[in-house]
């Protein structure tokens, strides 16, 4: 790849754009001889560790990480019948051991909660043992018949963060999913991507909860991507799994419980939102490199420069900075552009000038450029590197706004949709007008009780029957 300067698609290509931009940047390759099977390139499995690195340290505040099998027995899979209904078709089943027919099949875990609360019921005896706070990222495998897509449809999930608490009441795992919730809005602003928040309709809810919250981003052809969820499960698990504890008068109680998942579609939206038409454009905070020097190496003074470079990338390193410096034997335009497409926030140039006039000139990956003094460069990078995160945060947030809008009818819907946008609607929650929303704008019922910065969200009459509604979140989903 060190040598490959051909041209993306433009970004108004999206499909062709997020394809050629995957391998080209490093990210994943897609040729594995398995279909939606993807493999992470170094580069793209670096995003992905700072990605996750930030997830961790969230979820570390208050829960444990754990690991569970991936192999599941078909007796503890079948136990829930709803559950399962929801994943029977994307199942994989491991029948042999060798050339042995198992005497009962495994699962491949397409989410982990039956995997994870027989041990729950065997842990949780007294109140004093609440609430249980534990998190696993794992790979997880569905065999998705609709069309695959790298990071954002596929058959086996690589990197999926799903929490699983548990509580004495229903109240306290409410709080929960609102405490996570909040947990997803840090996340994902620390990844400068706006998001919109909304309570799936009960027939698109989590197989087995009492309701699901689910968070979505705006892609660049305006249609959504579910990019994580909270689900209160209530006492749904624990009366089939016998998850019970003591409490304070010597009863046994079934507890109260939620399940939370982020997958690899974030880095999806991290890639979709903020590239452009020269490839990758990266929040510093999840960069790989968050600063590339060139030395400008020309005629006698080509020892003095790279000298220079050296002492700027071990003081730069030395402040925390993430710094690679390019000395590969290639003209200074195709090292420009190899770490334009691969989205490094910064660039710093380093030439005979630069050294005698005791600065350094710093490119914006937005190719905005302007000069930082050699003696406090370590400020200097901090400054600059706070700009580019704020103006790519800007930049989302001004996508997602325009994206967003607010409709009255049928015809204003559909004309949104076709443009593009994400709609709010009226809609009186009744499943007869849901379906007929859904069906008359080729499209989805996100969700009612709609949490938006970007759109107000009050009550009206239902744009398909004139009942009295709520603000619904309409949209065209991969």
């Amino acid at each position: 790849m060190d040598d490959d300067t051909g041209a993306l698609p433009p970004k108004q290509d999206f499909s062709g754009w997020f394809n050629d931009l995957l391998w080209r940047a490093g990210i994943m390759d897609v040729r594995y001889p398995v279909k939606g099977l993807y493999v992470w390139y170094p580069y793209g499995f670096a995003i992905r560790k700072f990605v996750y690195n930030g997830l961790r340290e969230l979820l570390d505040r208050d829960h444990q990480e754990t690991l569970f099998p991936l192999l599941i027995p078909e007796q503890e899979f079948m136990k829930e019948a709803e559950h399962i209904k929801g994943f029977e078709n994307e199942v994989y089943w491991v029948t042999h051991g060798g050339t042995t027919p198992l005497d009962v099949k495994l699962a491949l875990r397409p989410t982990s909660e039956t995997a994870i609360y027989p041990m729950y019921a065997l842990w949780l005896r007294s109140h004093a043992d609440l609430p249980m706070k534990y998190y696993q990222i794992v790979n997880t495998f569905r065999y998705e018949t609709k069309q695959t897509r790298p990071l954002i449809r596929l058959r086996e999930i690589t990197s999926f963060m799903e929490s699983h608490t548990v509580h004495a009441t229903w109240d306290e795992a409410e709080a929960q999913v609102e405490y996570e919730l909040g947990l997803t809005k840090e996340f994902y602003d620390g990844l400068c991507i706006p998001i919109t928040i909304s309570k799936r309709p009960d027939w698109d809810k989590f197989p087995g909860a009492d309701y699901t919250i689910a968070v979505d981003a705006i892609m660049p052809n305006g249609r959504t991507l579910q990019i994580g969820t909270v689900h209160h499960l209530g006492t749904h698990f624990s009366k089939t799994f016998s998850i019970k504890y003591e409490d304070k008068n010597g009863e046994q109680q079934l507890a109260n419980q939620t399940c939370y998942g982020i997958s690899e579609r974030c880095i999806a939206a991290l890639i979709s939102l903020h590239g452009d038409d020269k490839g990758l454009i990266l929040p510093p905070a999840v960069a790989p490199v968050q600063a590339v020097i060139v030395p400008i190496t020309i005629g006698k003074r080509h020892e003095d420069v790279l000298a220079a470079a050296q002492k700027l990338e071990a003081d730069l390193k030395a402040a925390g900075f993430r710094v690679k410096t390019d000395i590969r034997d290639m003209r200074p335009g195709a090292k420009y552009y190899w770490w334009e497409l691969r989205g490094v926030p910064l660039r710093l140039e380093l030439g005979p000038r630069d050294l005698d006039g005791g600065k350094v000139m710093a490119v914006k990956r937005t190719g905005e450029k302007s000069q930082i003094e050699l003696a406090t460069v370590t400020d200097g990078v901090t400054r600059v590197l706070g700009e580019i995160t704020e103006a790519i945060r800007v930049k989302a947030e001004e996508h997602t706004k325009a994206h967003l809008c607010s409709v009255d009818s049928m015809e204003a819907l559909n004309a949104a949709l076709n443009e593009g946008k994400v709609a709010v609607v009226h809609w009186c929650r009744e499943r007869g007008c849901g379906d007929a929303i859904e069906e008359k704008a080729n499209s989805s019922i996100l969700g009612t009780e709609v949490r938006s910065l970007y759109v107000p969200c009050t009550d009206g009459c239902c744009i398909v029957c004139g009942n009295p509604g709520k603000a619904t979140l309409v949209g065209r989903t991969y």
